[in-house]
């Protein structure tokens, strides 16, 4: 769609493009609703890109007693694993059972029967010292007395947030990134006349608000314009910025919300190349420090460790990074669990950082906030906020449910629905590494056969270091809404934290297939590319 032919009204208007604002889109678009989707920056720029990329069901909530949220997000597994193969996958996870350490061989058997229960399932989860050190090698072996194994899943966090978008467009939704809300359209009780409510999130004073949230006012990122669009209903989906938009201080002055809701809580993440912390299970271990749960794990050709869970103080405006301290805590997990491997800084091809909408109960460890999901309606806008990437269809349905009460037409519509439609089969293309047709089907769902038939030759090989085909890039630039080189590196695909200095030493190919595909002409290309390299510089290297 041109970025200027949207300024019309909607049935709804969702702020925010992470897998909360893409899932809502999804489910009001295949039920007729006319529906816009704006994000202020890049699809999953946010925490949707920077999650630690597992579709679980949180087995460590059922310590926390929160079996309703377990057992949702178990289910909301399994849909996943049956209709997005290839983009999510089962990954199986290996605890060790070492003497004195906590939970128990007991207490956590009896997770894992409760955890099968829910899912419908039953395995054998117990294996002997010997048979645990075959499963995990490299581990230690010290009081080492058996282990337990279990399945989950993982993804690509930021593919799965554009199939789920590629999904809505396909029954005429509309989403537009770097489309910032710079004010929410007000219409009075007693008529018609509408004022105007600066977004917190992108500007300081505000006068008072009238009754009833009516539209929004954007401003185009690239173009510099401004629109005013107007809906029957709008939603705000924009995870942990959402406290920003809905808790104006005109709204606070007069009682109309009750403050801030959020308690932003950051996680961090190391990215080592599989060669140097080769793993065929998921390792899943208690940081010796405090006893939190740590994870190691094979992903798109690297291994991901994650992930902290402290307080985020900083300014959301700017990129999230990974602290000095936290990079120290999560290897220090790495040494106690791999300690003939002697990982250190030097093992580290990248970092990244996001920030979780946490709901905030006032609980002084981070780690035991409730990750369940919160709606508030409020002067006519629609908070949801908090939840899981797991179950993003639950919060998005359950967001449809409280906006039924200005759009009626969705009464009786609200049943869940397959995540996405069935596709063909990718016809057999000899040059197509094994199994990529199912990981590309996966991703890009009935837009997967054009990418292959797109490709030039030699594009359907693997970039090294990755399990990406160097035609994933041509697609995109040509198909994706690219409107930065880090949307093409640390979004569309993941070269960016999977390749040392951001992929630097393959940025000459890049830029032979993207450029011209993009239309930059060469001053445009390398200010971009100056800018990415600094942008990965200062939030995506080994922290000083």
């Amino acid at each position: 769609m041109n970025r200027s032919d949207f300024a019309r009204d909607w049935d709804l208007i969702v702020i925010g493009g992470g897998i909360t604002g893409a899932g809502i889109l999804l489910e009001a678009a295949r039920r007729g609703l006319k529906v816009l989707l704006v994000e202020q920056r890049d699809f999953a720029w946010g925490t949707s890109s920077r999650s630690s990329k597992l579709v679980h069901g949180g087995l460590r909530y059922l310590k926390q007693g929160q079996f309703g949220l377990t057992r949702e997000s178990v289910h909301e597994r399994e849909h996943l694993l049956r209709q997005a193969a290839g983009l999510v996958e089962p990954q199986s996870f290996a605890f060790g059972d070492y003497v004195g350490r906590k939970p128990g061989k007991r207490a956590f058997l009896a997770g894992l029967a409760i955890y099968d229960r829910m899912a419908g399932q039953r395995g054998r989860h117990y294996y002997s010292r010997d048979e645990f050190a075959a499963l995990a090698p490299n581990v230690a072996t010290d009081g080492l007395q058996g282990g337990m194994v279990y399945t989950d899943a993982k993804t690509d966090d930021a593919r799965l947030v554009l199939r789920v978008l590629q999904e809505a467009r396909t029954h005429g939704a509309v989403a537009l990134n770097y489309m910032a809300v710079v004010a929410l359209l007000h219409t009075a009780a007693s008529g018609d006349s509408a004022s105007d409510v600066d977004a917190s999130a992108y500007a300081g004073d505000r006068p008072a608000a009238a009754d009833g949230v009516r539209g929004v006012r954007l401003r185009d990122g690239v173009s510099g314009m401004q629109h005013e669009v107007r809906a029957r209903m709008v939603i705000n989906a924009a995870g942990a910025w959402a406290d920003q938009l809905r808790a104006t201080p005109a709204a606070e002055a007069d009682g109309r919300t009750d403050g801030h809701r959020l308690r932003p809580l950051r996680g961090s993440h190391l990215v080592l190349a599989a060669w140097r912390l080769p793993l065929a299970q998921a390792i899943s271990l208690m940081h010796p420090a405090d006893g939190r749960p740590v994870f190691a794990y094979p992903w798109e050709g690297v291994t991901l460790v994650g992930t902290t869970d402290v307080d985020h103080s900083d300014d959301l405006s700017r990129e999230a990074s990974i602290t000095r301290s936290e990079c120290d805590y999560l290897l220090a997990a790495l040494q106690a669990q791999f300690p003939q491997l002697h990982l250190n800084d030097d093992d580290i091809i990248a970092t990244y950082a996001g920030v979780r909408p946490v709901i905030d109960s006032g609980n002084p460890d981070p780690s035991k906030e409730t990750r369940d999901h919160a709606l508030w309606l409020e002067n006519g806008l629609l908070t949801v906020t908090g939840g899981k990437l797991t179950t993003f269809r639950v919060i998005a349905l359950d967001a449809l449910k409280l906006a039924a009460k200005r759009l009626p037409e969705l009464q009786g519509k609200l049943a869940p629905q397959p995540v996405f439609a069935a596709t063909p089969a990718l016809c057999y293309t000899p040059d197509l590494p094994p199994g990529q047709a199912q990981r590309l089907q996966g991703r890009y769902g009935a837009q997967a056969q054009k990418l292959v038939d797109a490709a030039r030759p030699g594009e359907l090989a693997i970039i090294p270091g990755t399990e990406t085909i160097w035609g994933q890039l041509r697609w995109a630039a040509r198909h994706e809404d690219i409107c930065k080189l880090e949307d093409l590196l640390l979004r569309r695909t993941r070269i960016g934290i999977q390749l040392r200095g951001g992929g630097i030493a393959i940025l000459p190919r890049i830029r032979a297939i993207c450029q011209p595909e993009l239309g930059w002409d060469d001053q445009h290309w390398e200010q971009q590319q100056a800018a990415y390299l600094a942008l990965w510089q200062a939030h995506y290297s080994v922290p000083k």
